[in-house]
């Protein structure tokens, strides 16, 4: 089944200069980049997108943490593009991630991890309404 996708490519991916080695390895999967957005989050974006972990008390280290440099959100289409997607950037925790994988190559940590990505449908419908206006993903 052809899907879409929501990627952050966080602030640690930003500011190493690693935007483009994971869009390579994303587009080198047979996904294609159909959105592509630079911004700052605000506050109100991060604990909506957020919203499950807001009252913990780490989250204003990780609220911190995506405002300390512009994110990239990609929209990505492909075959079962959000499964496809999760298995090429590893687990949450960099220091469990397989070696070949985004996070396990390029990551440090479970925060600075250098992408988050959709895990189900439903959150990739919601999270890319969240990052891109109408007309922004191409149909």
């Amino acid at each position: 089944m052809i899907q879409t996708t929501l990627v952050l490519l966080k602030p640690d991916c930003v500011t190493k200069n690693l935007i483009g080695e994971a869009i390579k390895r994303f587009e080198g999967a047979s996904l294609q980049v159909i959105g592509c957005k630079m911004q700052h989050l605000s506050a109100a974006t991060l604990r909506e997108h957020y919203a499950h972990i807001a009252a913990k008390p780490f989250y204003p280290e990780v609220e911190g943490f995506m405002q300390s440099a512009p994110v990239v959100a990609l929209a990505l289409r492909g075959e079962d593009a959000i499964v496809r997607v999760r298995d090429l950037v590893g687990p949450t925790d960099s220091k469990a991630a397989a070696p070949g994988t985004i996070r396990g190559d390029l990551g440090e940590d479970k925060m600075r991890n250098i992408v988050h990505a959709s895990d189900s449908a439903e959150a990739a419908e919601a999270e890319l309404k969240r990052f891109f206006g109408a007309g922004e993903v191409l149909a």
